[in-house]
């Protein structure tokens, strides 16, 4: 069986090269050889490993003297995603009213159960819409909640999330009950107990980031929501931040409801997310916008946006299969070591300070620093100006620093350049 494996190894890379010269390019090319070699590696070994990233990171054109360290925004798409918007764009816009609803719309279902089997849920528990703030908003705005309810919300969470739940308590004279987490933080029990301690007799639902993006803590979801459930208390997933970042599956976290946005971690196109709904709630969930059946249990019924960009919709497609080409604990794991590459380089210079853990359990891409008695902004723009390194600056509720955020196909050197220049700024300094 080995030498067989071996001769059919040989045979796929040798048809790859004959083949491959004419129908694939040839970062394409690469890139299937570096899957094939990194076959019965271990994910964390393969973390520092800069051959095999080397053709990822090609599957990414990049910007010719920009170094992009705001991945936390919003990610690029790779090569093959891009290319399949492009060519559905010019399919759509031969006969719009034809080639979009009779044939990309077709194309809805089949999306679906990918989308639902790399979340690892039911296709009829997730709705297509267009970021994590639509999701979120379908569950903020469509829960049936009275005046004097009570929700649960954390003050360093995402801020149109902050704004949602404060105009639905404006409108409704629902109440918001705070949690504030000093941050950053590796005690589960403290995270969890801020929760529960909020928690009353009135509390109907809870919101939760799972990873706070900001500084990109990790929180215990699935803990804090075992105490919410089991006091009857709905539980609201904002995972944005930790879909297709971290090897997790949905139903596995024990919420309720939970919303992602597809154009950061899963490097879908601009404007793509998803809602999933735990089966037994979708009933009665009120859809954002209007739907003719707004009681029925059938997950579709949060999906009416009227004309939308299909040929965006359906290049989601293919940011999955290259996700799923990586494999997500590799990528987790990749992803963690970069983080803490940048973080440990500079955690002992004079007057720093790291707002993100360091230990896996709680931490992934995101990393955020700053120094004592200076001004975020400084440092975002001295790395700027000196070595074209774009970042952000962050300011929120107690979140205060630079957070940067790199990617699969941030090379070692890009780092080492981000190192040197917070160095010669706390030099300066």
């Amino acid at each position: 069986m080995p030498h067989r494996r071996h001769f059919l190894r040989s045979a796929g890379l040798a048809a790859a090269g004959l083949f491959g010269t004419v129908f694939q390019p040839a970062w394409s090319r690469g890139l299937q050889r570096a899957l094939r070699d990194a076959e019965g590696v271990a994910p964390g070994d393969l973390a520092a490993e800069e051959e095999f990233w080397y053709y990822i990171q090609q599957a990414f054109t990049g910007t010719p003297g920009l170094i992009n360290f705001n991945n936390g925004g919003v990610s690029p798409a790779p090569r093959v995603v891009a290319e399949a918007m492009k060519s559905n764009y010019d399919f759509s816009n031969g006969a719009p009213s034809f080639n979009m609803w009779r044939i990309l719309d077709q194309g809805r279902e089949p999306l679906r159960r990918s989308l639902a089997a790399f979340g690892g849920c039911n296709p009829n528990e997730l709705a297509l819409n267009r970021n994590a703030t639509e999701g979120l908003d379908t569950v903020i705005f469509g829960l049936p909640l009275s005046a004097g309810d009570e929700v649960v919300l954390c003050r360093q969470d995402y801020n149109h999330v902050v704004f949602s739940w404060q105009q639905r308590a404006a409108r409704d004279g629902i109440r918001i009950n705070w949690v504030d987490l000093q941050l950053p933080s590796e005690d589960e029990h403290y995270l969890v107990q801020q929760y529960v301690n909020a928690f009353t007799p009135r509390t109907k639902a809870v919101t939760i980031t799972h990873m706070i993006n900001w500084n990109g803590q990790l929180l215990p979801v699935r803990a804090i929501a075992d105490e919410a459930r089991k006091r009857g208390i709905a539980v609201l997933v904002d995972g944005a931040h930790s879909f297709a970042q971290l090897d997790f599956r949905i139903p596995d976290l024990g919420a309720d409801y939970f919303a992602t946005s597809l154009h950061k971690w899963t490097y879908a196109p601009i404007g793509t997310g998803a809602l999933w709904v735990r089966p037994e709630k979708i009933a009665a969930l009120w859809p954002l916008h209007g739907a003719e059946k707004f009681s029925v249990d059938d997950i579709r019924k949060f999906e009416h946006l009227g004309t939308r960009p299909f040929y965006i919709e359906q290049a989601t497609h293919k940011a999955v299969e290259f996700n799923e080409g990586i494999g997500l604990k590799r990528k987790q794991e990749r992803l963690y070591y970069l983080k803490n590459y940048w973080m440990e380089r500079v955690k002992d210079l004079p007057g720093v300070r790291l707002s993100t853990p360091f230990a896996p359990k709680w931490s992934g891409a995101i990393g955020m620093i700053s120094f004592e008695g200076k001004k975020p902004n400084e440092l975002d723009s001295y790395l700027y100006a000196n070595y074209k390194i774009h970042c952000t600056t962050i300011d929120w509720n107690g979140v205060r620093g630079v957070r940067i955020t790199p990617n699969v196909y941030t090379t070692l050197k890009q780092l080492d350049l981000l190192v040197d220049g917070i160095r010669r700024y706390a030099g300066k300094s």
